[in-house]
């Protein structure tokens, strides 16, 4: 790479989102005579994580979806029950594939250059350089997209949880699972660490991915998730035979996040550019808004600086949340299974993707535990 070279378009990071949005300026047919660099450490040839959403209807990324389930259930101790999902299902994309199809497309482009490499940052006032490998990127005439967390990971502005997770993906010697159900949650185990609870999708009548997933404040010790999903498996599940095929841990802010979508002339994508939510800390469908978002704009020639907004009540609504799941007043599994018992799940799925109307939240959120909810409103705001 030479420094004297001017690229259009430079993507810091071949992650979800940054694959997301060049897919689809490529799939465009818009930008083939736009010089593209993307830069990244890795060469994304290894399944390094699952991605799980709800979706109406066949999504931008339906051809690399594993697996899709038209039925979902939740479990507790008060209240268990299959969800009515409407329109929704619940899909399942291995990172691998999605990397594969991405990059199967990337390769045929001759105007997209690739480098991987150590990519880092240098910061100074009202500027930022970048560098891979020790050589400086030519970002003063680009157009910049980052996905790649610089900065401190969790920037919080109010309530911060990490949310944390091990999954297992794992094959029974005898059929166990029902394939076409997923659990989305089921919070009968413990709620000594704070909000937990396991959610199971399976593949086969013997196959799933089961994952122990927390709301807290720090991660716990390797050894207690293997702990906590060996104790469901055979408390639960009954199984007690099982092999471990692949194993997944990660953690995800959980943050109604102050961080500036356009800073300092780059454009910050995906989880880096606040594309979590806060209370649930889903990723995915709020990524694909954003990329369509972009390319939209980016084709009409509109300014990029005003795609990104979620509107102020959404973020509000997760302050609030995440202000009670801190305080355990009352504990995370009483206000979810409150919430799924009194509300249909599409109705729940169309609220926590910020699509719904103020009547629509105000029909949800009465069915809530009012006092504490009211009472958290209230420190939010004053």
């Amino acid at each position: 790479m030479s420094t004297s070279n001017n690229y259009d378009y430079i993507f810091l990071g071949t992650g979800g989102a940054g694959l997301s949005l060049l897919i689809r300026m490529i799939d465009s047919g818009k930008f083939a005579d736009k010089k593209i660099l993307i830069v990244d450490r890795d060469k994304k040839q290894s399944n390094d994580r699952t991605w799980c959403f709800w979706e109406k209807g066949a999504g931008y990324f339906e051809p690399v979806v594993a697996k899709t389930w038209d039925h979902l259930s939740f479990k507790s101790d008060k209240f268990s029950s299959q969800l009515d999902t409407g329109e929704y299902r619940y899909k399942m994309i291995r990172a691998i594939d999605f990397y594969q199809y991405c990059f199967s497309k990337i390769e045929k482009q001759s105007n997209i250059e690739i480098i991987n490499g150590n990519v880092s940052a240098e910061y100074q006032e009202g500027k930022t350089s970048y560098y891979v490998n020790q050589k400086k990127l030519p970002v003063e005439n680009s157009l910049v997209f980052n996905s790649i967390f610089f900065k401190p990971r969790l920037i919080q502005n109010g309530p911060a949880l990490l949310q944390h997770f091990q999954g297992w993906m794992i094959e029974a010697a005898e059929p166990v699972f029902n394939p076409t159900e997923a659990v989305l949650m089921d919070f009968r185990v413990h709620q000594n660490h704070g909000t937990s609870f396991v959610y199971v999708l399976p593949l086969s009548s013997t196959k799933a991915l089961v994952e122990y997933t927390l709301f807290t404040k720090q991660p716990l010790a390797p050894d207690e998730y293997s702990k906590e999903l060996n104790a469901y498996l055979s408390t639960y599940l009954k199984l007690e035979a099982f092999k471990i095929v692949e194993s997944e841990y990660g953690e995800i802010p959980m943050a109604v996040s102050n961080s500036p979508f356009f800073e300092n002339g780059v454009y910050n994508i995906g989880m880096v550019g606040g594309q979590t939510k806060a209370s649930t800390g889903y990723t995915f469908s709020f990524i694909q808004k954003q990329s369509e978002n972009i390319v939209q704009a980016l084709m009409k020639g509109q300014i990029l600086t005003d795609v990104n907004e979620t509107k102020k009540r959404f973020r509000f609504y997760d302050s609030v949340l995440l202000r009670l799941l801190i305080k355990g007043k009352p504990e995370g599994k009483e206000i979810f299974t409150r919430l799924f018992e009194r509300n249909k799940a599409a109705a729940i799925f169309k609220f926590l993707d910020n699509e719904s109307s103020i009547a629509e939240d105000i029909s949800i959120i009465r069915t809530l535990q009012t006092a504490p909810f009211l009472k958290a409103a209230l420190q939010h705001l004053f």
